[in-house]
């Protein structure tokens, strides 16, 4: 992790590859170009203690062992690069919920353990990402905030899915589903915002716990 201090402009670029010494990141794709990689992984790791726009394309540069003109030739610009992080975050999200829910079965009670589980096991292990995504959605353009909640909406729609079709089979007992799949998926984003890694509690327990308090949500059985 950064310490406080941003890099220092005059420093000069990192020595070795791009990227060398970066954290990973769940944002960069296996087909990436090494040096786009490498700024990105860069982005995330300045702008999750400057923020968006507490971070020159110098400071991401600089962390990624590169030069700023270079910057341009891969993303059209430091917000052009924030949109492409926002949203590639979501889409890791939707494409794990997705898939956890296509491998749990009818039940009602297993497809929202299994959106739950999903969607907090991707915070806990992307929560720079998830705290950016959070945090400078209000730092994106018009044209590109909208592309993101449009994403946003696309997952709230896949919990809304799931408690609803719980309430109709009679599984479920909430007198307002759609407050309720609401409530559960802005509990489970909020975990990024308080896990530490090392802590009381490992992700697999939290997922368990977040699980049964989403059943609890919606009166699982009630």
């Amino acid at each position: 992790m950064v310490s406080a201090e941003k890099p220092a402009a005059s420093s000069g670029a990192r020595r070795g590859s791009p990227g060398e010494g970066l954290p990973p990141t769940t944002l960069v794709l296996p087909g990436d170009e090494p040096t786009a990689a490498a700024l990105i992984a860069a982005a995330v790791e300045v702008m999750a203690v400057h923020g968006y726009h507490g971070t020159s394309v110098r400071d991401i540069a600089a962390a990624a062992g590169t030069s700023p003109a270079i910057l341009y030739h891969h993303f059209t610009s430091k917000q052009g690069l924030l949109a492409t992080m926002l949203d590639r975050g979501l889409d890791v999200l939707i494409a794990a919920t997705e898939e956890a829910l296509d491998l749990a079965g009818e039940d009602p009670a297993d497809r929202l353990r299994a959106v739950v589980g999903a969607h907090v096991r991707v915070h806990l292990e992307s929560q720079r990402e998830s705290l950016l995504g959070n945090s400078e959605l209000r730092s994106l353009e018009p044209g590109a905030r909208a592309l993101v909640v449009a994403k946003r909406d696309v997952q709230q729609r896949i919990f809304d899915r799931v408690v609803r079709d719980g309430v109709r089979r009679g599984v479920f007992g909430a007198d307002q589903p759609d407050d309720a799949a609401r409530f559960v998926s802005t509990a489970c984003t909020a975990v990024a915002a308080w896990y530490r890694p090392g802590g009381r509690l490992g992700p697999d327990e939290i997922v368990a716990r977040y699980e049964e308090i989403a059943l609890d949500a919606v009166r699982y059985g009630r």
